[in-house]
């Protein structure tokens, strides 16, 4: 399983752990690293483990899962962060979404959408809810970066565009015939110019923007 997807479980509820566990191990290209019962054990277990996708909780007893992302943000742990919630609210979700989460499923998902999320945000994609996404965009409307879209060059917005599709660093370099490390570089350019913490946020202030692909 060199080339096998592999995931961190991050949830307080063993009960909730042990069955994501038994789901995933029989999916040929996930494999479950680890566990951990809150959000600090979390981070130092992604820190050890480094997966490629963390499944994370966020109301946990100690460091909630926000909290958690926010650390790994501030760790440059290259992990994506999926949150498996039972909560619904956007008051709940959102400050998830902007401390960093490439998206969130609820924990009565059925299995083969988890997989598919679990390899979606593996490819880089963002996974939003349309009302998710509208009260991200209503809370960042005031530092929305709005006159600094000029600063992009035409290579930029195409860039922005495809991120907004939800495309992955390789789709983009296969569009636009670029290599991923050219397109890592316009995304990170992208961030600087709009002062966005990452690609959540520029899919975001794209659609804000009517920059599409």
């Amino acid at each position: 399983m060199a080339d096998a997807i592999k995931v961190l479980l991050v949830d307080d509820h063993q009960v909730v752990r042990r069955g994501l566990r038994t789901f995933l191990e029989v999916q040929d290209d996930i494999e479950v690293v680890g566990e951990a019962a809150d959000g600090a054990e979390g981070v130092a277990r992604a820190e050890e483990l480094r997966p490629d996708i963390v499944l994370m909780d966020i109301k946990m007893p100690g460091m909630d899962g926000v909290e958690a992302l926010r650390r790994l943000r501030s760790l440059d742990n290259p992990a994506r962060v999926l949150i498996v919630t039972s909560f619904t609210e956007q008051r709940t979700v959102v400050p998830a979404l902007r401390a960093g989460a490439a998206g969130y499923v609820y924990k009565d998902v059925d299995p083969d959408a988890l997989a598919g999320a679990i390899r979606s945000v593996h490819a880089g994609h963002i996974l939003l809810q349309p009302e998710v996404a509208g009260a991200l965009l209503s809370q960042e409307e005031a530092n929305s970066g709005q006159g600094r879209g000029g600063s992009l060059t035409e290579r930029e917005r195409e860039v922005l565009g495809l991120i907004a599709d939800g495309r992955s660093n390789r789709e983009i370099a296969r569009a636009l015939v670029l290599s991923e490390k050219t397109v890592k570089t316009h995304v990170s350019n992208i961030l600087m110019k709009l002062d966005l913490a990452d690609r959540t946020q520029a899919a975001l202030w794209a659609v804000r923007h009517g920059v599409t692909g």
